[in-house]
């Protein structure tokens, strides 16, 4: 992990400041991982009451280029509707703590499960489908109007939203890739020369929507969803299309995400969106998806050989993870879409 180092004294004296009491901070501690953002929990002590929370500030680099504020608006939008923390504050000019950052509750009791994982969810997978593909449903109803997160973000044209998020994927790989990948390059020209139909609705899209995302309690409850740093306004079936991707299926081919069989997360997902799946359209939305996948994995190679960052997990992605990902673009290509 990169990064100067968060001392209590800062955001005790933020939160005093921001709160007009005396605040304590307490078992300040920096949580591994992550792409995008430094990750800190703590419990701040106010006025007799303890308040348990998650501090996530912007580092000196970052794999994906984010804004604080887009992701801390995601998390006020959210809220109701899909499992998530509560915000709590958003700091864009860094104040105390030097970089922006922003400060959510803390939601405790669950578990993360690894993204490879074999069989992560047991005799309980089949009630959390129905609870992780039911809240994104439920997103993508939600109407955008009006929400923190359109007020800050602009809302695509329906017909533009699939291209808007090919160009900006494959701006990716075009810095990030650091050899041709041409079954890649292959898929990019398929989807530019096929494009999808018009979104049905324009909708807010958590843009990592997967298992290895979700906080559950280990008996079927799905806790949050967490990780909402790509978020965005645009065509929800964006987000089914990365849950659906097959590099998620917790090597159960055929299952999505390690809990439900696809038929049964597209009924789902439909029942509760009010949306029908269009074949075609959720053809397109799959094969970007894998595309997707595959700019990341490039971005992350990248930053293990060339941006100083020495987490194991950006090196296994571009390596194991982002062959398998071309092996699944592949399969699709043949397939069609």
């Amino acid at each position: 992990m990169t990064g100067t180092p968060l001392h209590p004294e800062q955001v005790a004296a933020y939160l005093s400041r921001l709160w007009n009491t005396p605040v304590a901070i307490e078992a300040l501690a920096r949580i591994p991982g992550g792409a995008s953002r430094e990750t800190w929990r703590f419990d701040a002590v106010a006025d007799d009451t303890r308040h348990q929370l998650i501090l996530r500030r912007d580092p000196g680099g970052s794999l994906i280029d984010t804004e604080s504020e887009t992701e801390f608006r995601a998390y006020e939008s959210a809220h109701g509707v899909v499992p998530v923390p509560r915000a709590v504050a958003l700091e864009p000019g860094g104040a105390e703590l030097e970089r922006p950052f922003f400060i959510m509750e803390r939601v405790e009791g669950g578990e993360v499960c690894s993204p490879f994982a074999r069989e992560p969810f047991g005799d309980h997978a089949a009630i959390l489908g129905e609870a992780f593909f039911g809240a994104l449903g439920r997103l993508a109803a939600m109407p955008v109007e009006g929400t923190p997160l359109a007020r800050h973000v602009p809302a695509p044209p329906p017909g533009d939203a699939w291209r808007i998020a090919l160009d900006y994927w494959e701006k990716v790989i075009d810095d990030d890739a650091d050899a041709p990948i041409p079954v890649v390059r292959a898929a990019i020209r398929r989807l530019r020369a096929a494009p999808p139909p018009p979104a049905q609705r324009i909708a807010i899209v958590h843009g990592d929507y997967r298992s290895g995302n979700m906080m559950h309690d280990g008996a079927g409850r799905m806790l949050a969803m967490f990780d909402w740093e790509m978020a965005h306004l645009g065509d929800p079936l964006e987000d089914l299309g990365w849950a659906l991707d097959p590099i998620w299926d917790h090597f159960d081919p055929g299952s999505v995400c390690g809990m439900v069989k696809r038929d049964a997360a597209l009924a789902i997902w439909q029942r509760e969106s009010g949306l029908t799946v269009d074949p075609r359209a959720m053809r397109w939305w799959s094969l970007f998806s894998s595309v997707k996948g595959r700019a990341i994995w490039s971005s992350a190679w990248r930053e293990f050989v060339d941006g100083g960052r020495t987490d194991p997990v950006l090196g296994l992605s571009g390596w194991y993870t982002a062959r398998r990902q071309d092996a699944i673009i592949a399969a699709q290509l043949e397939a069609g879409i």
